[in-house]
């Protein structure tokens, strides 16, 4: 969940509330079959939707890590132009001289950066990976909503 402790909170409430209402139908049903497939199909589903959710909305950071002994030049540039703060470190390997390039960015911005290095890093290994937290030293800060999971919730309330 990106560090967000409210909403993972809340999300972990309704998922053990499911847990005990299809646990509950079970036992009410024990002799019927369809009930004894029905919870894990649902319980697959549910977790194939969740990443497909966590895809879509993209929270949190990743850091990026390239090991090429390729020309950086144009991938540099790219980060500069979107404002991406990266470092690069000279290494040697069992291939010979190589650079390292590390950059942490937003998820959402993962597609294009991975379309940037397949068309000028053809050859270049690359890892992704989830950030837990960063230092906001030198990123881009976005403001934070005045909107928290409070105001959320009394939303709903409403409605």
């Amino acid at each position: 969940m990106g560090g967000k402790k409210y909403i993972a909170t809340i999300l972990g409430f309704l998922e053990s509330l499911i847990w005990l209402l299809a646990i509950g139908q079970i036992f009410k049903h024990m002799d019927n079959v369809y009930c004894y497939i029905a919870y894990p199909a649902g319980f697959a589903g549910g977790i194939w939707v969740g990443m497909l959710i966590e895809e879509k909305i993209a929270l949190g950071k990743v850091i990026i890590r390239i090991i090429t002994a390729e020309d950086l030049t144009k991938v540099t540039d790219f980060l500069k132009a979107k404002d991406f703060r990266y470092s690069i470190v000279e290494a040697t390997s069992n291939e010979g001289h190589e650079q390292l390039l590390f950059a942490v960015l937003k998820r959402d911005h993962v597609p294009e950066m991975l379309n940037e290095i397949k068309n000028n890093l053809p050859k270049a290994f690359y890892t992704i990976e989830s950030v837990k937290s960063a230092s906001e030293a030198g990123l881009l800060i976005d403001k934070p909503s005045r909107r928290g999971i409070g105001a959320w919730l009394t939303s709903i309330k409403r409605k």
